[in-house]
């Protein structure tokens, strides 16, 4: 295995994280910012409000790109088990 062939592996293993990471995270993201606005709008300073919206968001993100995401890890999987006689031969 040449540090050529590590490499890609790590960049298609960094942007597969990204990639999953992603729909979550920006679903967080809009909502913190929209909660964040309402609060400096209302100017309701409380902390806790933002947990409850941003946990239901990511419910509902989870179950819809859950499939996606369980999909795109098991292809990578399935993957680099199919390539390691190349790897190591």
């Amino acid at each position: 295995m040449t540090p050529d062939t590590v490499m890609d592996i790590g960049r298609e293993a960094m942007y597969l994280t990204m990639m999953l990471a992603a729909p979550l995270l920006l679903s967080a993201l809009a909502v913190g910012l929209l909660i964040g606005v309402f609060q400096a709008a209302t100017q309701i300073q409380e902390m806790t409000l933002s947990f409850i919206p941003k946990l239901m968001v990511l419910v509902f993100a989870l179950l819809a790109a859950g499939p996606w995401m369980l999909r795109m890890l098991v292809e990578f999987t399935l993957r680099l088990f199919a390539e390691i006689p190349e790897l190591l031969g």
